[in-house]
């Protein structure tokens, strides 16, 4: 399945670019989009495509905020269709339950999910993709317009205590910390942001109940119109539990709202199998995790939820051909810490 999304997820890359002096027509060429795709927001376009846009913008300009920088200049007006419905919700906690449900509205690839324990909230984010997990600048764009998202709907309410990320921090972090005015941590098993739960149920001062079932009424006819793959889905779901040792097929069904044999049957429908899709998203994550020097062999062995490393071990021979540790010398990567 091709990932598709709105063109609004390159909602300000036209006016980063330029200020970066950057020849936009013919890399949006290169990328299969153009100038006319991106002034209609309501296009669908390729995730891949929008992800591989960002990584060779960042890169042609030597910066590797690109992303973030777009982020920036959001507004709530930028979430389309659903940001109605969004703005009359009458807490953070409901809002964010409007984006988890209605997703597919925006983008086919984003993952997201809330995690709360105690005092402690965390907002996770992935973008899943057929290319894996080479996706900095589109994972801090996404995750800078959820801050951007929680900042608006919260103004001086919403107090993030730090906000996470699994690649290596950048040689400048001024503009991160002019955006989230929080720590900051690179390195991390999951991205997202992690703030007081307290924060998900401060009143919406804007909240309109009979405006946002309105909302929902147009959003949910829209619903009816978006054909997407449940593997797709439980690939996502996948990729947001696995670190957390969640990743089994029983709770996988239970994100999906349906009992295991019902989504064995829906997965063999589609010509898929829970045991492969869990295999592929190991095989993205691995390789995140062992090019990040700050995980031991152990840590990333739990991650994956590999009770031995013998294990684990025996199954990247079989995926990669060779040990972790080989291919970690192999790729010139030297551990920083064990654990």
């Amino acid at each position: 399945m091709t990932a598709l999304s709105r063109s609004a997820v390159l909602t300000n890359y036209l006016e980063v670019a330029r200020h970066l002096q950057l020849n936009v027509n013919t890399l949006l060429a290169d990328a299969g989009l153009s100038v006319a795709i991106l002034s209609d927001p309501t296009q669908q376009i390729s995730v891949s495509a929008a992800i591989d846009l960002l990584e060779q913008s960042a890169k042609l300009s030597n910066c590797e905020t690109f992303g973030l920088r777009m982020a920036e200049l959001r507004q709530l007006s930028d979430f389309g269709e659903v940001s109605l419905l969004l703005s009359h919700q009458k807490n953070l906690r409901d809002a964010l339950q409007v984006i988890v449900q209605y997703r597919h509205l925006l983008n086919d690839s984003l993952a997201i999910f809330i995690e709360e324990t105690g005092k402690t909230v965390i907002i996770r984010e992935e973008l899943v993709t057929e290319s894996g997990t080479d996706n900095r600048q589109a994972i801090e764009l996404a995750i800078g317009i959820m801050h951007r998202f929680c900042a608006a709907l919260l103004g001086a309410h919403w107090q993030p205590m730090n906000v996470c990320f699994t690649h290596e921090a950048p040689a400048d972090l001024t503009v991160h910390r002019r955006i989230f005015g929080c720590k900051i941590e690179f390195g991390c098993e999951f991205n997202g942001i992690v703030c007081p739960s307290a924060n998900l149920d401060t009143t919406n001062p804007l909240a309109n109940e009979a405006m946002a079932r309105h909302a929902q009424r147009y959003l949910d006819s829209l619903q009816g119109k978006v054909d997407h793959s449940l593997a797709f889905d439980v690939r996502k779901s996948i990729y947001l539990l696995l670190p957390m040792g969640r990743a089994t097929i029983e709770q996988i069904a239970q994100s999906q709202g349906m009992n295991v044999r019902t989504l064995q049957r829906r997965l063999d429908e589609e010509g898929a199998s829970f045991s492969d899709l869990i295999n592929g998203v190991r095989r993205d994550l691995v390789i995140r995790y062992l090019e990040n020097p700050y995980y031991s062999l152990g840590q990333i062995t739990d991650i994956l939820g590999y009770s031995m490393p013998s294990s684990f071990t025996r199954w990247f021979i079989s995926q990669f051909g060779m040990p972790p540790a080989s291919w970690r010398k192999a790729h010139n990567i030297v551990p920083r810490k064990e654990g």
